[in-house]
């Protein structure tokens, strides 16, 4: 009996005992649904944060002062002196005549603030940030209608403003904001332009963000407690650890850092977060293997028992079949097929429902998830069903074919 037998045999024992066949397979289809839906879904989130990084660029870094929380570890924290606006731009003129590298400065102005137009206002969860006009190309940031801040509005603070997607769209529901005049912390702005939606896995923060000239920012400024920031972009990504070296001596000229004095600020490369995400999803992905291995561990002993039960159901017809001269490797051979049978079966069902499940979760966490068919996690998959129909078929098989032919055409 050769292999396509085996496996027309297989599906007509399949379909003699269909409700029990059925039920083995669903748990198997569950098994492999949890792996490769649960895999998806963090390959759509990786792709989500891949995407989210593109814009920004892997060769940029940021400078900003490390948080201090107060007393750490019994022992009260030294408070780090903010970076301010002319330490920021002197950093700019340094540092931009050693390098080729573009620099923008950005500051937080306030984080909870509320946006007006006329009878329509926004929660109090708008960030309102200072930035120039290198801001919005190194963040990512793309223009959906308007135009972005220019080196004008910087030069003459002028009191324009450029609105998040979220901000744009309850305050001008049905209309364009671009020329109309707004309220931000009391003072009137003109609208510019407004940002395209982005999304985000944290929240979507970036799109309740309202930016207006650094410039005009600093008037805001009254007690000299802003911290400005500053992302340096460099050209060729061979040459970042150079610029950031550079760039560490720059700062510690411009804050009057002493030789043998620690820094009073922090560099953090813009790839550092995407690397701490990709740790994370590999302890995800080992979290899913996990729950996929107990649920097929799960099917694989229902298998078994099912593959018993149609050994003790079938062994008249195995001792015909002996008689007949099968030999006990054919009739092992049998047993196997039909196992592996049933596996791919569920199998098959749940990559489908795996990678639809996945996607979907994956676009419901993140809004600029694309859909996605991980065809390793499938070849995975595929390779996994196989095995456990191995597994769960051999004993039963192998039991099968040790049956002796006269006490096999005696059972009744």
């Amino acid at each position: 009996m050769n292999i396509r037998e085996n496996v027309l045999e297989g599906l007509r024992s399949i379909k003699g005992n269909m409700l029990r066949t059925v039920l083995t397979a669903m748990i198997i289809t569950f098994g492999i649904t949890a792996l490769v839906g649960i895999l998806t879904t963090i390959d759509g989130m990786q792709g989500s944060v891949n995407k989210s990084f593109e814009g920004l660029g892997a060769n940029s870094f940021d400078i900003r002062i490390e948080q201090s929380f107060g007393r750490r570890n019994g022992m009260s924290q030294k408070r780090v002196e903010p970076i301010t606006y002319r330490q920021a731009r002197k950093y700019n003129e340094l540092f931009s005549g050693k390098t080729n590298a573009v620099v923008s400065t950005y500051t937080n102005v306030s984080g909870a603030v509320v946006i007006k137009y006329e009878s329509l206002k926004t929660n109090p969860n708008v960030l309102v940030m200072g930035v120039d006009e290198n801001y919005t190309a190194m963040k990512g940031y793309k223009i959906q209608s308007g135009r972005s801040i220019s080196t004008t509005d910087e030069e003459y603070a002028s009191s324009v403003v450029i609105l998040g997607n979220e901000i744009a769209q309850t305050l001008f529901p049905k209309q364009s904001p671009i020329g109309k005049s707004i309220s931000v912390m009391g003072d009137k702005y003109q609208v510019i332009g407004v940002l395209e939606k982005k999304g985000s896995i944290t929240g979507g923060g970036d799109d309740r963000v309202a930016l207006i000239p650094l410039h005009a920012s600093r008037k805001y400024d009254t007690k000299g407690t802003f911290s400005y920031e500053i992302t340096t972009s460099v050209p060729n990504a061979s040459d970042m650890d150079y610029i950031i070296g550079e760039a560490t001596a720059v700062m510690r000229q411009v804050r009057g850092d002493r030789a043998g004095v620690d820094d009073t600020f922090k560099i953090e490369r813009s790839d550092a977060l995407l690397k701490d995400f990709e740790e994370v999803t590999g302890y995800l992905r080992v979290g899913g293997f996990g729950i996929s291995f107990i649920t097929l561990l799960g099917a694989s002993i229902a298998l078994m028992n099912i593959m018993m039960v149609s050994v003790t159901e079938r062994t008249r017809e195995i001792g015909i079949r002996k008689a007949l001269g099968a030999s006990p490797s054919k009739i092992r051979f049998q047993f196997l097929i039909e196992a592996i049978v049933i596996c791919i079966l569920g199998g098959l069902a749940g990559i489908i429902i795996g990678i639809s499940v996945g996607n979907m979760v994956a676009v419901f966490m993140s809004d600029n998830s694309s859909f996605i068919v991980p065809w390793a996690w499938i070849t995975l998959g595929l390779v996994v069903c196989v095995t456990v129909g191995l597994l769960s078929g051999f004993y039963p098989a192998y039991k099968a074919s040790k049956l002796d032919p006269i006490e096999a055409l005696r059972y009744e």
